[in-house]
């Protein structure tokens, strides 16, 4: 990765499991040398309500923060709050979405967000239905965004190596869930 920076917005709402992604990135760069910040903008305290990280690693980062356009990925954990944060692509950018959609949000329907998703396309989008996917193969559907980090990291999306993500899973994740996350993260290396 030499010099430069890695910049990731994750996108979802509160009791999505952001915190845990974000503790799994930081671990993983760390393990790999990075120097990283990472920021919260939004309540993730509030299940539900809209949350807006920033992750950034590389040789020194000074602000965890970065400007729209400037995103190397995305990572949406639903539809809706991805297309919010879109402005921080550009034609770099790959963009990992969930195609799940918030139950209790239904103001816009998902037709319409799709189309805005794909008006917003300047970049490579990925519509994954991972809370599917894991509620199919593993019978909960609350590990889809570790799904999510394991298609973006298979994929070579991410600049980390997947087996620094899945020691910082080991790290971060409660023992009592530690084989379901593994799972969830390994399932994807066949998507």
């Amino acid at each position: 990765m030499g010099k430069s920076n890695f910049n990731i917005i994750i996108a979802g709402a509160g009791g999505q499991g952001i915190v845990t992604l974000v503790d799994i990135l930081a671990n993983a760069a760390f393990i790999e040398g990075y120097d990283i910040k990472s920021s919260e903008l939004h309540g993730l305290s509030q299940r539900g309500g809209t949350v807006l990280t920033y992750v950034r690693f590389g040789e020194k980062i000074f602000s965890p923060l970065f400007e729209n356009g400037q995103a190397n990925l995305i990572i949406g954990l639903d539809l809706l709050e991805s297309l919010r944060q879109t402005v921080f692509s550009s034609k770099k950018t790959n963009i990992v979405i969930n195609k799940y959609l918030m139950p209790f949000i239904g103001i816009i329907p998902e037709k319409e967000i799709l189309d805005g998703l794909e008006k917003a396309q300047k970049n490579k989008l990925y519509l994954v239905p991972a809370s599917e996917i894991c509620q199919k193969e593993l019978g909960k559907e609350v590990v889809s965004g570790i799904y999510l980090l394991g298609y973006a990291a298979y994929k070579n999306m991410i600049g980390l190596k997947p087996e620094s993500i899945l020691k910082a899973i080991e790290k971060v994740v409660p023992q009592k869930y530690l084989e379901l996350n593994i799972k969830a993260f390994n399932l994807a290396k066949s998507a």
